[in-house]
């Protein structure tokens, strides 16, 4: 725990659960507010922000968000400004999965403009409207981290996942873009590239128990990836132990981009 980040607010992309889920209560436990988004369970968002401000007393406020519709984000950090006084950081984690990739998730021969448009939207526009939108909140304050969620899908071959691992190698590459633009203003942008983490998403794959099988032989650990692995790793990456990295990508994989 890091005293300096105490009080300081963190917004978050789809934290209802898996990693989201993490990463919020890994800050929360460290006394950080946190800000953040839910796609449709209201009443699961408000109940976990009810139990982090009871646990670890810190506020906790959720918000109705739609990647699909990035223009969503500046009335989303408006209602923000209505709650807290600051953004210190922004991590960029909500993912589609199910019939909005339809067209994204499948061979290269069978992928569609619509499903790759959409993990589009939801991985690089998301970034980068919710990027811009928590910049100029951070820069107010002096400064502050953005991370965002990438994949190691975009460096090994993965079955059905042309479209998400094309997606994920571009959210990096503007990732860079944004670190170098955004360093005047005291801000690191870097990005947590995770090998197959067990969360709902990975489940919606058709060939979840394939990909679970291949990853755990493939570690060098012998096992999955949880949601916690990647949380501390965004966590760190927003401390000040990281303070002199930015424009980096940060691979959590239990080793299996080696095997």
């Amino acid at each position: 725990m890091f005293e300096e980040m105490k009080g300081k607010t963190l917004v978050v992309t789809g934290a209802t659960k898996g990693i989201g889920k993490a990463i919020a209560e890994k800050f929360a436990a460290s006394g950080v507010n946190v800000a953040f988004t839910y796609n449709s369970n209201e009443e699961a968002a408000r109940e976990l922000a009810a139990k982090w401000e009871g646990e670890y007393g810190i506020k906790a406020r959720p918000y109705a968000l739609n990647i699909l519709e990035p223009e969503q984000f500046k009335p989303l950090f408006e209602q923000i400004d209505e709650e807290f006084d600051r953004v210190d950081y922004f991590v960029s984690n909500a993912m589609i999965y199910g019939r909005a990739v339809v067209g994204g998730y499948g061979k290269f021969m069978r992928l569609k403009p619509r499903g790759l448009n959409n993990i589009y939207t939801a991985t690089v526009n998301a970034f980068v409207l919710g990027s811009q939108e928590a910049a100029k909140r951070m820069e107010k304050v002096g400064g502050g981290a953005i991370v965002t969620m990438s994949s190691t899908g975009n460096r090994i071959y993965i079955e059905n996942y042309a479209g998400h691992g094309t997606n994920k190698a571009a959210v990096e590459a503007m990732m860079r873009y944004a670190a170098v633009e955004l360093g005047e203003k005291n801000i690191r942008v870097n990005a947590v590239s995770g090998g197959p983490i067990e969360t709902d998403a990975l489940r919606a794959f058709t060939n979840y128990e394939e990909v679970k099988a291949e990853t755990v032989k493939r570690s060098a650990l012998n096992r999955m990836g949880t949601p916690e692995d990647i949380a501390g790793a965004v966590y760190f990456l927003c401390s000040p132990d990281a303070g002199w990295i930015t424009g980096h990508t940060l691979i959590v994989d239990g080793g299996t981009t080696f095997r």
